[in-house]
């Protein structure tokens, strides 16, 4: 049974590092539940300290995904619609165009809703998606480091 629990811990682990690029995945919580299953039944003691300070970093990494994004289009002038752009646009890249299609897919996203939806210029709307793009980066650069630290005392407390 404890080696069920390792691999599924592991497993669930690389799949909260797999959900920060993709957006129908929870990255960091997935990861959490995974230290979560290793406090209850893994090998090793896992402190209750540890798992709060973990759940209050993927509380804040999860809920700053969200905003970075918003906040970086309009700080570049964007409006809401090129932020919902830049989200479709992820969801579209990612399953037609896998992995850069991610990237592509939210810049061009945010591109073509400022220009559908708000009738700015190219110049314009190129600076909005621009600035959801900087957004989508930080707020996945974040989640992948408390994934990956996640993941790696996934596997610390096992082996």
């Amino acid at each position: 049974m404890e080696l069920f629990i390792e691999i599924a811990a592991i497993l669930m682990a690389i799949v909260g590092v797999l959900g920060c690029f993709l957006p129908i995945l929870p990255g960091p919580p997935i990861n959490w539940a995974a230290l979560l299953i290793l406090y209850f039944w893994g090998p090793e003691e896992i402190t209750t300290r540890f798992m709060v300070i973990w759940l209050v970093i993927t509380i804040f990494v999860t809920i700053l995904d969200y905003f970075v994004p918003a906040y970086f289009t309009k700080v570049t002038g964007g409006s809401r619609e090129a932020a919902r752009g830049s989200l479709v646009g992820t969801m579209v890249g990612l399953f037609f165009f896998p992995p850069f299609g991610i990237i592509i897919g939210a810049f061009l996203g945010a591109m073509a809703a400022e220009m559908f939806f708000n009738r700015r210029n190219a110049e314009t709307s190129f600076k909005s998606a621009f600035g959801s793009f900087l957004g989508f980066i930080f707020g996945t650069f974040f989640k992948l480091m408390a994934s990956f630290i996640m993941l790696y005392y996934t596997i610390k407390f096992i082996v």
